[in-house]
Formats: structure tokens, C-alpha cells, sequence
């Protein structure tokens, strides 16, 4: 566990305003320790690293006290605290085997959940219901089968993941732009607390860090990096999702994406990745069979969306009608030829049965669930 001084060494390099994580790793190569590169003459880190390392290091950085404060007063808060650093014990092996390692890790909860098995489960924030309910679902199917689900705690698609992880036991871990004293987004904290007692919150960001926009997609590398692939549920064409499933396919890892309707706009950066050759999956079992191997005894798979589409629609005509992706209330007159009073009244009655969404935009989806 590292001393007050040894963590006031680690922030004050890592805090260096303009001072890169490659400059620091061949800093830290070379001097063995913060403490021993915060004393290198200038010389040596100028060769080393460059006159901006230099720069960087020449005086603290910004509100370095009361950042230095705020950090070490969440370590000793509690016992569930930890901060990792590359190179000890706990530290996970996945994130060893990637490009751009982080090289300090806050962790909420239980270290060890960082290096078991484990899947990332990524989509919009503007997801479907349809989409939320696969999220969970495959979450919980992959969660009993012993995997980990990693996501990044934001609201939709990753909120539903974790939730679908947290009904089976092998937990959740949420990767956070944020410090770890702060919960955001709010309305998170509550999952946030759960995440925690059953797996792990984690951020290389020190407590008292702000949400900033820059900060998300470097969350994204650590997703990305943690597990043994990423699957991507919903996704608009610029989404962060792709940039985690870009990572993940950098590091050698496994991505998967759900198809979806050619007419929505969260399912096209899933397309964008099928055709860039993810695996197309249409239940857990596709999934496991990748990362298992198909001998392997599992528990029951997630049923096909596809099939559970085929025996609603013959025992419905409306649901026939809905199909499986988003419809207008126009596009659904056409299809049944109904009057609109009795449409809306059976698209109620449904919508209460928890069978169909009613979304932004005047659409309608039917909710396939497990």
C-alpha cells in the first residue's frame, strides 16, 4: 500500500500540467520512481522527456494542495477505497497488454473484480427501450455464465447493462471520467453504490475531477482494455460506443454488435461495425461460444429476438404489425388498416403490458424480453 508520501509523489507527476502518460512512463523507466523523478536533475529529464517535461516539472502543479488533500481524505474514508498503481499485485493483467496503459487506477470496491473474466457492454445514451432491455438481458445472461460486465455508467445503454449485471453474481465494474468522490452522472449514484459492493467502480482520474468531455473517450481505452471484448447494443454513427470497439479491436480483443432496424439512427454504428467484420450476435450464446468455445456446458441462452418476434407475431396481429424495429403511428395505420382511436387504445393496453415502448418522436417498438 503506498505511503502519503509515495501517493503525493504519484499525483504530482501525474497532475504535471502538459506532461503525456508516455513521458511519464519513460520518466518512471528510467528513474524507478516519482520520488526519484520529481528529484532528476533537469538534464536528465530534459533528454529523457523533453524542455516541456522540464517545464512541467519545475513548479506544482495548479491547486496541488487542495487537490492532494481531497485525494488522500477519500483514501482513508474507507475500506472499499483503493489506489493501484502499475506494477502491484492487484493491478489488472488485461490492461498490461494494452497500448496506453493507465498508470495510477482508483478503485471503488473490490480490486480483484479488475482481473476476472470479463465482457464490456457499450451503447447510446439515447438508447431504445428495446434496446435497454437487451442491454439487461444480455448482461445477466453473460453475468451467470461468470463474466464480469464492464460499462461506463452513463444513462441508457450502459446503465441497463449494469443493472442486468447486478441480477446475476458475477457483478459489475463501472469506468468513470470523474473522480470517485463524485457521482455523475447524479441520478447514478444509488448504482453506482451497488456497482461497488458487488464488483467495482475504477477512474485514473484523482478524487475532486470534474466530468470534462475529454476525459470520456480516454474512459473508453480502460472499457476497452479491462475485457475480453466489447459489445456494442445501440450506437449512432458518431458514437463513443465505436470508439471502444475501435480500441478493443486495436488491443486484440473481440467485438460484437446487435443488428437492428436499417431505419434507426442507434442502430447504424452498429452496422458501421458489422461491416468492418464484428461478430453479429443475436443472443449470449453467440457470444460465449467466441470467448468458450462451443463444448463448453452453459447454462439456457437468451432466446432469439428473431423467434420471440415470429411467436409474438402470430398471436398478435399489432405486434406482426410493429415488427421489430421503430414505427410511426402513420406506418402502423397503414399496416392494420385500424381507426386511430382503437389503434391508440390497443397500443395502450400494450404499452402498460410492458410489450411496447412508446419512444421520442411519435414511435412505437416492441420490447423483446427474455
Amino acid at each position: 500500500m503506498l505511503n502519503d508520501t509515495e501517493f503525493a509523489a504519484w499525483l504530482q507527476l501525474l497532475e504535471a500540467p502538459g506532461l503525456g502518460r508516455s513521458s511519464v512512463r519513460r520518466l518512471l523507466a528510467a528513474c524507478g520512481s516519482p520520488e526519484a523523478v520529481l528529484a532528476a536533475a533537469p538534464a536528465t529529464v530534459r533528454s529523457l522527456a523533453g524542455e516541456a517535461a522540464v517545464q512541467a516539472l519545475s513548479t506544482l502543479p495548479p491547486h496541488f494542495a487542495q487537490r492532494l488533500a481531497a485525494a488522500q481524505a477519500w483514501r482513508s474514508a474507507s475500506a472499499d477505497h483503493h489506489v493501484l498503481i502499475l506494477g502491484d499485485a492487484a493491478w489488472p493483467p488485461a490492461l498490461l497488454h494494452t497500448a496506453d496503459p493507465p498508470l495510477l487506477l482508483y478503485v471503488r470496491g473490490d480490486p480483484v473484480a479488475l482481473s476476472r473474466p470479463s465482457l464490456a457492454i457499450v451503447g447510446s445514451r439515447q438508447a431504445t427501450a428495446q434496446g435497454k432491455d437487451n442491454a439487461r438481458a444480455f448482461a445477466q445472461a453473460l453475468g451467470e455464465q461468470g463474466f464480469v460486465v464492464v460499462s461506463g455508467l452513463a444513462q441508457g445503454i450502459d446503465a441497463a447493462a449494469h443493472e442486468g449485471a447486478l441480477a446475476a453474481a458475477a457483478g459489475s465494474i463501472a469506468v468513470v471520467g470523474t473522480g470517485l468522490d463524485l457521482s455523475y452522472p447524479p441520478r447514478h449514484a444509488e448504482l453506482a453504490a451497488h456497482i461497488a459492493a458487488h464488483g467495482a467502480v475504477v477512474s485514473e482520474y484523482a478524487p475532486g475531477t470534474p466530468p470534462l468531455p475529454e476525459h470520456f473517450p480516454q474512459r473508453n481505452r480502460l472499457i476497452a482494455g479491462l475485457t475480453q471484448g466489447t459489445l456494442v447494443v445501440e450506437a449512432a454513427l458518431r458514437s463513443g460506443s465505436l470508439i471502444t470497439a475501435r480500441l478493443a479491436s486495436e488491443a486484440g480483443r473481440e467485438v460484437f454488435a446487435i443488428p437492428g432496424s436499417i431505419h434507426a439512427p442507434q442502430s447504424k454504428g452498429c452496422h458501421a461495425l458489422l461491416k468492418q467484420g464484428a461478430k453479429l450476435v443475436e443472443s449470449a450464446e453467440d457470444i460465449l461460444e467466441e470467448l468458450l468455445g462451443p463444448a463448453l456446458p452453459r447454462q439456457a441462452s437468451l432466446p432469439l429476438a428473431a423467434a420471440d418476434a415470429v411467436d409474438g407475431a402470430a398471436a398478435d396481429p399489432l405486434l406482426a404489425a410493429l415488427g421489430t424495429g421503430p414505427v410511426t403511428l402513420d406506418a402502423l395505420q397503414a399496416r392494420t388498416g385500424w381507426p386511430t382511436a382503437e389503434l391508440l387504445a390497443r397500443l395502450l393496453d400494450f404499452e402498460l403490458a410492458g410489450q411496447v415502448a412508446r419512444l421520442p418522436g411519435g414511435l412505437y417498438q416492441r420490447r423483446f424480453t427474455g
